[in-house]
């Protein structure tokens, strides 16, 4: 199983820990991540990466549909790749939530499952460069022809001439993405995946690659899990520490009715936990939310305790199904941790 190393976003300053993703690097690490919300970017932490690396793969952890359109999504896939040497970058794509979809980029929330196939379908059309690009889709439709158009838009093919297979990972969680996404990406970067939980998903995969036809399966598909590990000899401290995002995520990040990452929890069998994290967060009593966190549903989805606890539970996400499983921790003790665990198994 291959490792990666995830940066997220940034805080209220931009730190790029340059030293881990070279130190990751040099242990084998296949690839490093970077997120965006409404801060920095996903692209450009991976350019400044791109000339202080040497063959770990950049990926995007991932790109938000709604900052920037799907030419331009792969104009600048294409140029961190060429940049890179060609071959490194990863183009991993997600919708976030309404919330910042209307509210930050000002874009319509839309019908995500048609975003996804326009989307891919336009960026594949770009790397290939084969004619100028037309679409004709559901939510996007290249050239523009909708209100406030001249009328005069012309159909492009890209100067650069790019990689033409830079790899497409969709993020999804719910049964019609997880389906498209076996359908027309390369790569998942599932949502909530915990050891254990492949096969409530197989269904809808196979479902996908069935669609797909040409024998696609899991032996041409990649899954990139990601897991929070925490390097500490105290289990219930590193658990706790974790739980102010669990809180956040749960209770706060989405529109009360459309929270995906609720509903994931409630999936799982925490419905009552999920249920009482929104209400306490969206009453404002954060510190009571984040006591709500069950300790068993961080446990599950992390890697946490001393070394060799990691290492030991290190073995259920190995055997889950996964192809890949990105390392979630700014600790640089962490990393070499996970190394080890990765060799030994």
């Amino acid at each position: 199983m291959k490792l990666g190393l995830a940066l997220g976003y940034s805080g209220a300053h931009l730190n790029l820990p340059v030293k881990l993703v070279q130190r990751a690097e040099e242990l084998g690490y296949d690839s490093v991540w970077t997120a965006e919300a409404y801060g920095t970017d996903a692209v450009t932490p991976l350019a400044f990466l791109a000339g202080l690396t040497k063959s770990i793969k950049l990926g995007t952890g991932i790109m938000q549909l709604a900052a920037r359109t799907p030419a331009n999504a792969a104009m600048s896939a294409a140029t961190v790749d060429a940049l890179a040497g060609g071959g490194r970058f990863i183009a991993g794509l997600g919708v976030s939530g309404p919330q910042i979809v209307e509210g930050w980029y000002g874009e319509p929330w839309g019908r995500p499952y048609y975003r996804y196939k326009d989307y891919v379908a336009i960026m594949r059309k770009v790397f290939r460069r084969e004619e100028p690009v037309t679409h004709d889709g559901a939510e996007i439709s290249l050239p523009y022809t909708g209100p406030g158009a001249l009328g005069v838009g012309k159909p492009l093919k890209s100067i650069l001439h790019m990689n033409p297979d830079i790899p497409i990972y969709l993020g999804t969680g719910n049964e019609a993405t997880v389906k498209l996404t076996a359908e027309i990406a390369d790569g998942w970067l599932p949502l909530g995946f915990v050891p254990g939980s492949l096969p409530e998903y197989m269904p809808w995969l196979e479902e996908g690659f069935r669609r797909a036809g040409g024998g696609k399966g899991l032996a041409q598909f990649e899954i990139q899990a990601s897991v929070h590990v925490e390097v500490e000899s105290d289990v219930k401290a590193a658990l706790a520490r974790l739980k102010p995002e669990v809180a956040l995520y749960v209770g706060g990040m989405g529109h009360k009715d459309k929270n995906f990452h609720k509903d994931m929890m409630i999936r799982r069998g925490f419905g009552d936990a999920a249920g009482r994290i929104q209400e306490l967060y969206l009453a404002h009593r954060k510190d009571e939310a984040i006591a709500a966190v069950p300790d068993e549903w961080v446990d599950q989805k992390s890697l946490v305790g001393p070394p060799e606890r990691i290492k030991q539970r290190y073995r259920a996400w190995e055997d889950s199904g996964i192809t890949g499983l990105t390392v979630r921790s700014k600790q640089p003790d962490a990393v070499e941790v996970m190394a080890q665990a990765a060799r030994r198994n």
